[in-house]
């Protein structure tokens, strides 16, 4: 008899803790892991996929890194200030750092990352820097962030893949997507990029030169590509692979796996990205322009369903904009229940005529899939005429950067604050064309705009979280996109696979502290 997941779970716990208590590290050997889907480019802060951060948040790094609290700690910066009148933060650089390439890291690298390469392609980052009125290298070793006004999330903003630390040396003055070193990433982290094997794997190798004495243990992390998600459970089960981070099997999968000797499982590591999971809804055009059509999808959908039968029942029915680790969450708000009878009212009163409208699912595996299809079938119910187009991660990617979509699947971090991971998706002057990962559905509302830039620097959280509340409540009924999980993500790993989760953004870095037990 199978033990429920739940139990699963409090015995992975405890073999975690054990594993904490085991001997001191040994040096050596190459864990072998899996990334689902393949990246597609390995420049962060250039590509925002979760997996391109959980690779490559092993190769680059930020000034800081996030205990599972949520509290900063250091990496690139060893220490920070911050002025009394909360818009000065000064951050005292490691010494020693050298890039991957051997050229020495410094402040300038701090500067030019966060005030040109970032504001340039990266939308996370640009909707912190909209708060910063100027970066300064002040000497080699310290950068000064001056703010407009005080921005009570700032310190929460330094994580590697948000602010990534990129060299300038390599991309100064250059067209950074076309840039030659895009193909052989150079960071400072623990690991190194070695090779690339498309469609089969990515291989990092330890940094000999690494600047924290005795990191890392590892001689280097294979990241394979298995596209079958039926294959990727079997290499676990063989033992072919190691550690299982979270999304590369499927949902169905982890209880069984989780029974096995000799495995982990922990669901410690996702505290900083808080994954959400939505359903983009093109504003612009067709029937999903209607704040009622998209009422009625909401209505229409049985998201209990998708999280008791496709997610195992991890994870939790968002109320709204706001999921619930995030501040500041309106729990007042009515909840769009599964509710067909009132999904049909809505498009009987805004004369929906049965035009069709597509649904992108989200390429990731077996069980988006399998959503796009539940989320079809709830749609069809009503009397939408909805049908699935199915694409690789390059042409997702592709197609919602060029807004050629009616409805799409995705899921962005809320990053603990509303202002770092929940206001890119709402905001008009987030609205570009190019990426998938800003205000794609084309949502604009000056009022919403107006709170969300108020609430962000207002003092003290009181007063933040008034404006919170009012925003909700317009989004709740204005329905941008559609709310649909908020994810729960386990990892599985070897037992042996010592101190792998470090911090609140789990294996993105940390096989920088793990060790076998071999």
């Amino acid at each position: 008899m199978k033990k429920p997941l739940a139990l699963a779970i409090s015995a992975a716990a405890l073999a975690f803790t054990s594993a904490a208590l085991a001997d001191d590290p040994k040096e050596g050997g190459v864990v072998n892991t899996i990334i689902q889907p393949e990246p597609p480019g390995l420049v962060l802060g250039m590509v925002q996929n979760a997996p391109t951060r959980t690779v490559s948040g092993n190769i680059y790094e930020g000034l800081l890194r996030y205990s599972t609290d949520l509290e900063p700690m250091p990496q690139l910066a060893e220490s920070w200030e911050v002025s009394d009148d909360g818009r000065t933060y000064t951050f005292h650089l490691r010494e020693g750092v050298t890039w991957h390439d051997g050229e020495a890291f410094t402040a300038e690298d701090v500067v030019f990352s966060a005030d040109v390469f970032h504001r340039e392609l990266n939308p996370s980052a640009r909707a912190v820097l909209q708060h910063v009125e100027s970066i300064e290298a002040t000497d080699d070793h310290t950068v000064v962030f001056t703010l407009t006004q005080p921005f009570g999330p700032f310190l929460l903003s330094f994580e590697a893949g948000t602010f990534t630390m990129v060299p300038e040396h390599l991309y100064a003055g250059t067209d950074f997507r076309n840039n030659e070193h895009n193909d052989h990433p150079i960071g400072t982290g623990p690991f190194k990029f070695d090779n690339w094997e498309r469609g089969t794997v990515i291989e990092l190798v330890k940094n000999e030169e690494y600047y924290e004495e005795g990191l890392p243990y590892l001689d280097g992390v294979n990241w394979h590509v298995i596209p079958d998600g039926a294959s990727r459970a079997v290499a676990f089960e063989n033992e072919t692979i190691d550690v299982l981070p979270s999304g590369t099997v499927e949902n169905f999968d982890i209880p069984r796996l989780a029974e096995m000797d000799n495995v982990c499982m922990t669901e410690e590591g996702h505290e900083y990205f808080s994954p959400f999971a939505m359903l983009w809804m093109n504003n612009r055009e067709g029937p999903t322009a209607d704040k009622r059509f998209r009422q009625a999808v909401m209505y229409a959908m049985d998201r209990e369903f998708a999280k008791d039968v496709l997610w195992n029942g991890l994870g939790n029915v968002p109320l709204s904009a706001f999921g619930s680790n995030a501040r500041f969450q309106n729990d007042d708000l009515e909840p769009y229940d599964h509710n067909p009878e009132r999904a049909r009212e809505l498009l009987d009163e805004m004369g929906y005529d049965g035009e069709e409208i597509t649904i992108l699912p989200l390429p990731y595996g077996e069980t988006w899939t399998r959503w796009a299809e539940a989320v079809q079938q709830n749609l069809r119910e009503v009397g939408i005429n909805v049908e699935t187009q199915a694409t690789d991660v390059g042409g997702w990617n592709q197609r919602l950067g060029d807004w050629d979509y009616d409805l799409a699947f995705t899921y962005l971090y809320q990053y603990g604050d509303p202002a770092l991971g929940i206001s890119r998706t709402y905001l008009s002057d987030n609205i570009a064309k190019g990426s998938p990962w800003n205000n794609v559905e084309g949502y604009e509302n000056e009022r919403v705009d107006e709170l969300f830039n108020e609430a962000a620097t207002a003092f003290p959280d009181e007063e933040r979280e008034k404006l919170y509340r009012e925003v909700q409540e317009i989004l709740h009924e204005d329905v941008p996109v559609g709310w649909l999980m908020e994810l729960g993500f386990p990892t599985l790993y070897r037992c042996d696979v010592q101190n792998l989760v470090t911090s609140g953004v789990g294996v993105n870095d940390g096989f920088k502290d793990a060790w076998l037990d071999r």
